[in-house]
């Protein structure tokens, strides 16, 4: 199937809840009003109960307990909100997806997720949005899975959804690979144009003209969570460890492995909005 194809494939991404849409919008304006957002998550009674339940968590450590979505969304601040929203309406569409382990796939999406935050943090790059990056980043896998999977089955065979080499082995069957299939996707969803460069960008960031630090920030990340997925030791880790793009972005092997993973804990909180 050719790209364009499928990112019209009727049944390929499941229809944005219209509470989800909404909020998106809002959350996109260049001055978004918190109270209208805590307005959107009220009218949507199970969006609600995710909201209030993340606010609660030992995440964020509060000292009374939330019980609005007003209250909720002034504590966990608007980019903590996005993330909870895109999981919550991801979760909740992507029920049965041929050939993935959903399971598997929600939690190294989430340690992607985690790790992009805390590299951002490192970078000096919006913590947030490199959250919800990380979280959607591998969201092209499950659509090109749910389209086509008779293609996907043989290809699975040589090269497992979460291999390293797993994007090579896509654009040499297909010519594309899951990063532009969820940068298409999230385009129609009316993502911010930085978030569908970095999804579009993340297998080579700082090739040819290209340079986008937030995608290269997500092919650190996927690496490091792949590589943990895949059990790699230390001389695998080092073999396998993406160098240029590290040294594009300032960062070695060592700063990257060395980040204490207590740090990387709000997908404790956010794991029972997804899957």
């Amino acid at each position: 199937m050719q790209l364009e194809a499928l990112l019209n494939y009727p049944r390929a991404l499941p229809a944005m809840p219209r509470a989800v849409s909404e909020l998106l919008g809002e959350m996109n304006q260049e001055d978004p009003s918190p109270r209208r957002i805590g307005e959107l998550i009220s009218r949507d009674p199970a969006l609600t109960t995710r909201v209030l339940r993340l606010a609660n968590s030992a995440f964020f450590r509060v000292s009374r307990k939330i019980g609005s979505a007003d209250e909720a969304v002034a504590l966990l601040g608007l980019t903590h909100v996005r993330s909870l929203v895109m999981a919550a309406a991801l979760g909740s569409g992507f029920k049965n997806v041929p050939g993935i382990d959903l399971k598997q796939f929600w939690r190294y999406s989430l340690r992607v997720a985690d790790i992009s935050r805390s590299l951002a943090g490192v970078l000096r790059q919006n913590e947030g949005n490199a959250f919800t990056a990380g979280l959607i980043h591998g969201i092209g896998i499950l659509i090109m899975h749910i389209a086509m999977p008779d293609e996907m089955l043989p290809l699975d065979m040589r090269a497992p959804p979460l291999d390293l080499q797993r994007a090579a082995a896509e654009k040499a069957q297909l010519g594309y690979c899951y990063a532009e299939v969820g940068a298409g996707m999230i385009e129609k969803w009316q993502f911010p144009t930085d978030m569908v460069s970095a999804l579009a960008n993340q297998i080579e960031p700082f090739e040819g003209e290209a340079y986008d630090p937030l995608a290269g920030l997500l092919h650190l990340a996927s690496w490091r969570a792949r590589a943990e997925e895949l059990q790699l030791d230390s001389s695998g880790l080092a073999s396998t460890f993406p160098d240029m793009v590290g040294l594009t972005l300032g960062l070695d092997l060592d700063s990257v492995l060395g980040k204490d993973p207590a740090e990387w804990s709000f997908s404790n909180a956010l794991g029972a909005f997804v899957g």
